[in-house]
């Protein structure tokens, strides 16, 4: 009931918003009904050129598109930052030297700002799929190393006590013990990353412009648009983007819910 409210009170703050603004504001701020009748009702967007013709077109197919576009190269740059991450954490995890040498270097790249890395992206990959891939992995991975190793480094000394007792190797007690315990970390870690990994396309997409267009791409587009009255497709490309963000972090908050039942119980729950 929460979030519906809280829907509905920025919905109405908005409409407020952009009804009290002088008409040359309106064009800058259009208001929620324009937005919905461009990106979800089809209608047509409205633009002139520099000659003063007026077009009309419809934009919602063009946002479904980049949608689509944008979708698959945060799903393909969460695979690879996945991969990575939990593969270095699972090294560093067994040990310790490995820890050190490696962790500086990922907090470096996770502090350098991605403008200053795009340069040499393109260079070695140019300006297409692969380098807005790239951009989502660089973004996406640290939160998944980190909360993976803080994971498997957490599971309990007499745990660790037992598996020695028993004989269990390094490879049975990380199978058994350590990445059973480490579930709802890695979980964590996944729904940050993947939030950060649709980031990370957008960005791509505007310094990496060839190819598919995907909706970094058309936000773009739109906004330089903004002087002939195109605002509401690049308002309703936002909220598409906005969509597809609390979409990916829903999916992997119920991923992590079905993958560690096996493990933990909801609060509250007693055994028989």
């Amino acid at each position: 009931m929460g979030p519906t409210l809280f829907l509905a009170a920025f919905i109405a703050g908005w409409h407020f918003l952009s009804a009290n603004l002088s008409p040359s504001k309106k064009t800058i701020v259009p208001g929620p009904g324009s937005v919905f009748r461009v990106g979800f009702w089809n209608s047509s967007s409205c633009k002139v050129d520099d000659a003063g013709k007026v077009t009309c077109e419809y934009v919602r197919s063009d946002i479904l598109n980049a949608l689509l576009q944008t979708t698959k190269e945060a799903a393909v740059g969460l695979l690879i930052a996945t991969v990575i991450g939990v593969a270095i954490a699972v090294l560093m995890s067994q040990a310790r030297w490995v820890e050190r040498s490696v962790f500086p270097w990922a907090v470096a790249l996770q502090t350098i700002p991605i403008l200053a890395l795009v340069p040499f992206i393109q260079i070695r990959y140019g300006y297409d799929f692969k380098s807005r891939v790239i951009v989502c992995v660089v973004i996406a991975v640290f939160p998944i190393l980190t909360n993976t190793l803080f994971g498997l480094q957490s599971a309990d000394d007499g745990h660790h006590d037992l598996f020695t007792l028993h004989g269990g190797g390094r490879l049975r007690r990380l199978w058994k013990l350590q990445f059973p315990g480490a579930m709802p970390a890695i979980f964590t870690g996944l729904r940050i990353s993947a939030g950060l990994s649709v980031v990370g396309a957008i960005v791509g997409e505007y310094f990496f412009r060839r190819g598919d267009p995907g909706l970094g791409h058309l936000i773009e587009n739109y906004r330089r648009m903004q002087s002939k009255f195109d605002m509401p497709s690049m308002f309703a490309t936002v909220i598409y983007t906005c969509l597809l963000g609390m979409a990916v972090f829903a999916i992997f908050s119920v991923l992590g819910s079905l993958s560690t039942r096996r493990w933990y119980e909801p609060a509250g729950t007693t055994r028989d």
